[in-house]
Order: structure tokens, then sequence, then C-alpha cells
């Protein structure tokens, strides 16, 4: 039990008890900070965007055992997307989301930055459209695909794309929410 304070500030604790439970261990927080910017007014049409960033970010973590961080979320237009995918991929058009991985830290060092998430509200959207997905689901989706990126994850193989989209699915799962890779696998998509 956690000591207080009296109007002095002077501690007091309660008298100890006797239990046959043994209290829980204390869990040190896993999840990274998430700093999330909104650079496009298109996303005020969707008003839990951030709060679905967080979840599925938070899922991600829990499903992992993922170590402490900062993680930066954009949430733009394809304008910008398209522009930082030309820049840092060589590709001149938009998509739905791209990560950008940060650095590794120094071993020892205080929790470290883990990268950026960026997303394009009318890609998703569109997408959302084309293949009758729920924008949020398909949110959180990109969110936790993007974040498997940050941590070292990638689909250049077919066995890395079966391990990412496992994963994906089962942490989709753990938030109750659709399968992303179900309709393709049935042949729907």
């Amino acid at each position: 039990m956690r000591p207080s304070q009296d109007r002095r500030g002077s501690v007091k604790t309660a008298p100890k008890r006797r239990s046959l439970v043994k209290a829980a261990p204390e869990r040190r927080s896993l999840a990274p900070a998430i700093d999330i910017q909104v650079a496009s007014p298109l996303w005020k049409a969707q008003p839990l965007a951030e709060q679905t960033v967080r979840t599925a970010i938070a899922a991600a973590v829990a499903a992992l055992s993922t170590a402490a961080g900062e993680v930066s979320i954009l949430l733009t237009d394809d304008k910008a997307i398209r522009a930082l995918n030309r820049n840092w991929r060589g590709i001149d058009k938009p998509t739905n989301v791209l990560s950008f991985p940060a650095p590794d830290a120094t071993p020892g060092a205080p929790p470290k930055m883990l990268g950026d998430i960026v997303m394009a509200y009318e890609t998703l959207a569109q997408e959302c459209d084309q293949e009758d997905r729920v924008f949020l689901h398909h949110l959180a989706h990109l969110t936790v695909h993007g974040f498997l990126h940050l941590i070292g994850y990638d689909h250049q193989t077919d066995a890395q794309a079966d391990a990412m989209e496992g994963l994906e699915s089962k942490i989709m799962a753990r938030m109750k929410l659709p399968d992303p890779y179900l309709a393709r696998d049935l042949g729907h998509a």
C-alpha cells in the first residue's frame, strides 16, 4: 500500500494486514511514448483516428513485449506522402503508409526513438472504398504494419511476408478487429 500524507506533510502508512494472496509484482510499462501530429485537415473526418493509432501500437507492444521508446506518427495527405515516397524510396506516387526506423541507440542509454510512421488519408480512404474495409480497422492495421517495420520486421521475401502478416493478424485479433488478410486469402480481395 502506498503511503499518504496528512495536512502537515507527514507520511502515514496503513497498518500491515496479513494476506494469503501475494500481490502481483508491479509491471513496468513497455509502451512507447507516442507523438501524433495531424498535418492534414482531412483527418477531421475521422475523430477517433488518434485513439485508434494509440490502441494499435499498444496492442503491438503487448503482443511482442517490445522495449520502451518513442514513436512519432504523422497523419497527412497524399501530396505530402508522395513527396516523402519520392525522396526516400524513389517512387513518385502516394502510398498508404511509410515507416522510418530510427538508428539503433547506444546500449545502456535511456529509451530510444523507435522511428516515424506516416499515413496518408486519401490513399487509406480509397483502399477502404475499393476493398470494402472499415476506415478505422484499416488505420489500425496500417499502424501495426508500420510499427512492425520500426522494430525490424520486413516483407521482402515470402517467408518474411508470411511471418509479418501472421503477426499483424494476431495483433488485430488482440484488438478484436478482423484479420486484414482473410478476404485476400479466401480469394475475395
